[in-house]
């Protein structure tokens, strides 16, 4: 039997640095043990064999410079040769950078590429951009987005940058604007959803969102930018960033985004594929942080996609 080619036989244990101080554990561990599988890591953080400070921590623990991290033997297997994205994707990408600088990226993601690889994929954007930037030592995703919704997506490439960023998002001073179409007239032109968001799993093992009072404090803000026969363009604002947010809102206001398979109207969604839309519309359309270092406050905006803006057109 051929032996393992990367292997972690002996305890470890490891100082948290300044550099890394605010990382989940979760990633940080993934750093550690490159090559590691996600459920091995979430499995010795389950079973309590990986320690912070001589006791038990959940994945979602953020590291404090100095704290000490215990790192249990695992043997791995030789890893699979990376599967990067053809040439001509990583050029298309490379295309849809839409800001860059020393300390941070902003990509106007396509719709249909995950962020990042797994369950089934080989790469995703963070992965792509790696192949693009193989002389960026840290290069992370700073939040993501839903494989379906294109629009900005911030990448950093500095892991002071990423803390910072990490802190703004936690501190609720990132503002996230998105555009999105939905089924009907909305009845107001600003609608504030508040409304407890709760993850589910179905028995398929498919996971769905659904409003819950248990669930997670969530607001969204809609507001009316144009309205058609039976859709309205509208611009919603995150006050919350949970997963699928804006698009179970949408539902819950009886008012489903457009092209949404899972939450969405079907009646609905065939018509407008009559018209060309043939993707969930909602796109990540601007976003607004301040900078660290009092640099001012940064701006950006991603254009509508051609498809997106040629559905409107054919409404007007």
């Amino acid at each position: 039997m051929k032996e393992p080619s990367n292997e972690f036989k002996q305890v470890r244990f490891v100082e948290v640095d300044s550099e890394r101080a605010g990382q989940r554990l979760d990633n940080f561990l993934l750093a550690e043990l490159k090559g590691a599988p996600r459920s091995l890591v979430y499995r010795l953080l389950r079973t309590g064999q990986v320690r912070v400070n001589k006791g038990r921590a959940k994945a979602a623990y953020r590291l404090l410079d100095g704290d000490t991290v215990r790192i249990p033997p695992i043997s791995l297997s030789a890893p699979k040769a990376v599967s990067l994205p053809p040439k001509p994707q990583l050029a298309q990408l490379e295309a849809r950078i839409i800001h860059e600088d020393a300390r941070l990226m902003v990509i106007n993601k396509p719709s249909g590429m995950a962020v990042h690889g797994g369950s089934g994929l080989s790469f995703g954007v963070i992965e792509a951009l790696r192949a693009l930037r193989p002389d960026i030592a840290s290069l992370e995703l700073v939040h993501r987005l839903d494989r379906e919704t294109s629009g900005c997506l911030l990448v950093a490439k500095r892991r002071s940058m990423l803390r910072w960023l990490h802190g703004q998002i936690r501190e609720d001073g990132m503002e996230k604007r998105y555009l999105g179409l939905l089924a009907g007239e909305l009845p107001k032109k600003s609608l504030l959803v508040d409304a407890p968001l709760r993850k589910n799993s179905l028995k398929s093992g498919e996971r769905i969102v659904r409003v819950d009072p248990e669930g997670k404090p969530s607001r969204t803000r809609f507001r009316r930018l144009r309205q058609f026969t039976d859709a309205t363009l509208v611009e919603a604002q995150l006050y919350t960033g949970r997963t699928h947010q804006i698009r179970v809102h949408a539902a819950h206001l009886g008012l489903p985004l457009l092209g949404d398979g899972k939450y969405g109207d079907k009646q609905a969604n065939a018509a407008l594929r009559e018209l060309g839309l043939k993707r969930l519309f909602l796109h990540a359309h601007a976003l607004k942080f301040e900078l660290p270092e009092n640099a001012g406050w940064f701006e950006i905006e991603a254009p509508l996609d051609s498809d997106l803006q040629a559905v409107l057109e054919r409404l007007r």
